[in-house]
C-alpha cells in the first residue's frame, strides 16, 4: 500500500507539472469592464441653501464584477478599483517578431491606464503600438499562478500523506489527512477505474487521480472570492479533455477501431455510420470541456449577481434576502464542486474503458474452444 501511494504521488505530480507545461501557452482573454453614469438633475426651489446642479452618480457594474472573477488576467486584482486597486504584480512574457523575447512586470501598464516600451494592455490583451510588430504573449497570468498554487499543495499534500504511511505503516488506522484522501483514493481506484475500466485499471489510476484531485482542488480555490477561477476557464478544461481524447485513442484496441471504421451493419450505409461515429468521437471531450467550463461558471456568476442586488437596490430588506440566498448557492457550490470531479473522472474512465474494452462474443468464443 505505501509503494503504491508513493508511486501515485509521483504520477500525480508529473501529470501536474506537465499540464502547467500546457497551460503556459495557453492566451489570456477578459471580458470588457463597461462603467455606466447616471445624469440627474435636481430642481430646488423654495430653500436658499441650493442651487440648480447636475449630480453624476457612477453606478456599480456588476457584470464587470463578475467577468473580472471569472475570466484571466494579466495581475491578480485583490480589492479596489481604478489607481486605488490593490493588485499582486504577474511576470510578463512576450515574444516580438521585432524585438525578441521580453521579460517585465505587469505593474509597467498600471492596471491598463500606461505604455510600456510601446506596448499597451487591452481588455488584457498586450497590443504593440507598431501595427507590423507580431506579439506573442507567453505570460504568466492569474490562472497559469493559480495551477502553480495548486500543483504545489497537491505536491505537498500526497508527499506527506506517503511519508505518513512510509512511517506508521498501513496497519493502523488512518489520521489527519490520510483519514480524508484515502477515501477519495480507494473510490477512484476501485468505483470509478475498477468498473468502468476492467482489469487493465491499474494502467489508468495515476492520471484518474491527477484529474480527479486537480479539479477538484481548484473547483475549491475558485469558491475564495480572491481567487483564480481556473476550472471556470475553458482554456483549463480544454487541456484536460485533448489529453483525456489523446489517452483514450491512443489506448484503443482493434475492437474499438474497427467498431467505428468498419460498423456492424449493411455496407451501403457505411458512408452515413463512419462519419457519425467519427464525429462522436470528438464529441465526447467536446462535452467534457463544456460541461465543467459551464457548471463551474454559472455558479460564481449567480453568486456574484445575489450580492450585487445588494448595490443595485440599496434596501436594508434586499440585503438579508440576498446574502441568505447566496450563502445557499456558495454551499451549494462546494457540493458541485465534488460533483464535478466526480463526473469528469468517471467520464473519462468510462471513454477509457470503451475504447480498452474486450468484445464479449470473443471471450465467450474463447471459453468455448
Amino acid at each position: 500500500m505505501t509503494s503504491n501511494l508513493n508511486t501515485r504521488s509521483k504520477f500525480i505530480g508529473i501529470g501536474l507539472l506537465i499540464a502547467t507545461f500546457l497551460f503556459l501557452f495557453s492566451f489570456t482573454s477578459k471580458a470588457n469592464g463597461q462603467t455606466e453614469e447616471l445624469h440627474e438633475e435636481v430642481s430646488t426651489a423654495q430653500t436658499n441653501d441650493k442651487t440648480n446642479s447636475d449630480k453624476k452618480e457612477e453606478l456599480i457594474d456588476i457584470s464587470a464584477i463578475a467577468f473580472e472573477h471569472i475570466l484571466d488576467a494579466h495581475s491578480w486584482h485583490l480589492w479596489g478599483e481604478g489607481h486605488d486597486a490593490v493588485a499582486i504584480p504577474l511576470p510578463i512574457i512576450i515574444y516580438s517578431s521585432t524585438k525578441g523575447m521580453q521579460f517585465f512586470s505587469s505593474t509597467k501598464f498600471e492596471h491598463g491606464h500606461a505604455e510600456y516600451n510601446g506596448y499597451s494592455l487591452i481588455d488584457e490583451k498586450i497590443v504593440s503600438a507598431d501595427v507590423s510588430e507580431s506579439v506573442y504573449d507567453f505570460s504568466i497570468t492569474k490562472n497559469v499562478a493559480q495551477l502553480f498554487i495548486s500543483a504545489i499543495v497537491l505536491l505537498l499534500i500526497f508527499t506527506s500523506v506517503a511519508k505518513a504511511y512510509k512511517f506508521h505503516g498501513v496497519t493502523s488506522a488512518p489520521k489527519g489527512k490520510q483519514s480524508f484522501l484515502e477515501p477519495l483514493i480507494v473510490f477512484v481506484r476501485d468505483d470509478l477505474a475498477k468498473n468502468n475500466i476492467g482489469p487493465t485499471s491499474d494502467k489508468y489510476v495515476p492520471y484518474l487521480l491527477t484529474v480527479f484531485f486537480m479539479i477538484l482542488i481548484n473547483n475549491v480555490f475558485g469558491l475564495i472570492p480572491i481567487s483564480a477561477n481556473l476550472t471556470g476557464n475553458i482554456a483549463f478544461t480544454l487541456v484536460l479533455s485533448v489529453v483525456t481524447f489523446i489517452v483514450t485513442n491512443i489506448n484503443g484496441k482493434k475492437h474499438y477501431w474497427s467498431h467505428i471504421f468498419l460498423p456492424h451493419a449493411p455496407k451501403a450505409i457505411w458512408p452515413i455510420l463512419i462519419p457519425i461515429e467519427v464525429f462522436g468521437i470528438l464529441t465526447k471531450p467536446f462535452a467534457l470541456m463544456i460541461r465543467l467550463f459551464a457548471n463551474i461558471t454559472a455558479g460564481h456568476i449567480i453568486i456574484i449577481s445575489l450580492i450585487g442586488l445588494i448595490f443595485i437596490f440599496k434596501s436594508i430588506y434586499i440585503a438579508p434576502v440576498s446574502v441568505a440566498f447566496a450563502l445557499f448557492i456558495d454551499i451549494l457550490e462546494v457540493l458541485v464542486a465534488f460533483l464535478q470531479a466526480y463526473i469528469f473522472t468517471m467520464l473519462t474512465a468510462l471513454f477509457i474503458g470503451s475504447a480498452v474494452a474486450e468484445p464479449e462474443h470473443e471471450e465467450q468464443g474463447k471459453e468455448a474452444h
